[in-house]
């Protein structure tokens, strides 16, 4: 069986900030952005990916969501609780450098992990964590 991962959610409090971080910041190009029942879908993806998406949306986007679930996770989102993405990345470093320059919440600083890569962490503009791996070479 062939299955291939073609898109990912994101939950994001304003999707101006997120896009201009995405899309800015980490070289991401949007692919989608429309409006949709008084919902913002945006995807975006690396041009090295062009079959896969990250999808941006709000926290509290499910239609089958009770009220008191759409509010518990406005509030996960808001403390950085929600699960985030791993990029990555041919040179940690720079990486590292561009984004901590945008101003965005450091996490961690580019080291060097015991399971064979070097990375570092930041949050995006909704608090999600992002990391990026460089893999070693060989």
């Amino acid at each position: 069986m062939d299955v291939k991962l073609a898109q990912c959610f994101l939950a994001v409090d304003d999707h101006d900030k997120a896009v201009a971080f995405y899309r800015d910041v980490l070289g991401l190009e949007v692919r989608n952005d429309v409006g949709f029942e008084g919902m913002r879908w945006v995807t975006l993806g690396s041009p090295l990916q062009p079959d896969v998406e990250i999808v941006l949306e709000p926290p509290d986007a499910s239609p089958d969501a009770s009220p008191a679930d759409k509010q518990a996770l406005n509030e996960l989102l808001a403390k950085g609780l929600l699960r985030g993405v791993i990029f990555t990345t041919p040179d940690c470093d720079a990486l590292y450098e561009r984004v901590r320059r945008s101003g965005a919440d450091v996490l961690q600083e580019p080291m060097d992990q015991p399971y064979g890569v070097r990375d570092c962490a930041f949050r995006d503009p909704a608090g999600n964590q992002l990391r990026f791996i460089e893999r070693p070479t060989a």
